[in-house]
């Protein structure tokens, strides 16, 4: 949590221009702070502005213009942020941040009917994420979480078809259907599946890929020294590493066209988007799949500097019993805070009971 030293009466005025901010969009001067009390609080006009200069000083709040009122910075926002994240953690629940409202909950599970794969259910996040939120929406498959073999069988279906059932240790069955660039025979799939269940039961599943690059690797250079004259047709590439990064949804770029940013820094944003991977380093950086709660961080910039007015509101998936992902929102800081929290949350955890489901 965020510490600040803050008045029960600055932290209350702050609290409403942050909200009206977020509702207008425009800078917030005491008066509409005391109509937004309606005299409820017993705070005069005097008294509003006299707070709201000490809460310039502190940092957290800034004057575009001279007779303009004030807006929240970077800063209010995080302190914001804490502020809900410390109401729920004593209400006993810290990865719910309180409670999505009916409506918002029945919109969600309406919007996952039939999702009963790991792709659906990435897939169907972001777009849920980015139309929820009007901001961008982003779902990461991770790596599997340290998969052991325990057998695996290739199966010919039909020309260039194979499907590959494979057991783990922790008894977890995975099938594929492969397309194959060229035709394998019953002897060739037999050979493959007593090759990798003598050599490496019980290994992890990274470990088995690295290794068996290794001895190709090993097993090429020897083919190379002996059969020279053959050089040109060794040089096929169909041995190359593939190097397949995490998989990656995205959805919602159009989102942050309408939002506050100018062109040159929409420009800057756009061409970092692209960059998947970047969004993949930015959410491991700051989702820590080991926990189950809510990421907020306001002020993307250390991250990637084009990003600096926006904000990721993240948390960590479960994709079954051996693999993890990561489900978020990247939005305008001008948010609804505590909907866009709960919803992530409520979506993070939507995954146990979709995926666990069975087909309809």
């Amino acid at each position: 949590m965020i510490e600040f030293r803050v008045s029960p009466r600055e932290r209350l005025v702050l609290t409403a221009i942050i909200e009206i901010y977020i509702a207008t969009g425009e800078p917030v001067s005491s008066q509409a702070v005391a109509r937004y009390f309606e005299n409820r609080e017993g705070l005069s006009s005097a008294t509003i502005r006299n707070v709201m200069a000490a809460l310039d000083e502190s940092g957290l709040l800034d004057q575009p213009h001279t007779s303009a009122g004030r807006v929240p910075t970077p800063l209010a926002f995080r302190y914001h942020v804490s502020q809900l994240q410390q109401a729920s953690l004593g209400g006993g629940n810290p990865s719910s941040v309180g409670q999505l409202s009916e409506q918002r909950r029945e919109q969600i599970d309406d919007s996952f009917t039939g999702v009963t794969s790991a792709q659906q259910y990435l897939e169907r996040t972001s777009h849920v994420l980015a139309e929820i939120s009007s901001g961008l929406g982003v779902a990461v498959a991770g790596s599997a979480v340290q998969q052991i073999l325990e057998h695996i069988h290739f199966s010919r279906l039909t020309v260039g078809r194979v499907l590959a059932v494979m057991v783990t240790r922790a008894g977890t069955v995975h099938d594929r259907v492969l397309t194959m660039d060229r035709e394998l025979s019953y002897d060739d799939l037999e050979m493959a599946s007593r090759y990798l269940n003598e050599n490496f039961r019980g290994w992890p599943l990274e470990r088995i890929r690295a290794e068996v690059a290794r001895r190709i690797e090993a097993e090429q250079a020897e083919y190379q020294k002996r059969l020279e004259a053959l050089q040109d047709l060794c040089r096929s590439g169909a041995l190359a590493a593939g190097g397949a990064g995490p998989v990656i949804y995205v959805e919602g770029v159009a989102n942050l066209l309408a939002g506050e940013l100018d062109r040159e820094k929409l420009r800057q944003l756009l061409v970092a988007l692209e960059a998947k991977q970047r969004l993949v380093e930015l959410l491991n950086a700051y989702v820590d799949a080991r926990q189950r709660e809510v990421c907020v961080v306001v002020g993307l910039d250390e991250a990637m500097p084009a990003m600096q007015n926006l904000v990721l509101v993240g948390a960590p998936a479960r994709m079954g019993l051996d693999s993890t992902g990561t489900v978020a929102l990247i939005a305008p800081t001008r948010m609804q805070y505590q909907e866009m929290m709960q919803a992530v949350s409520y979506i993070a955890r939507l995954s146990d009971r979709v995926l666990d489901s069975p087909p309809q």
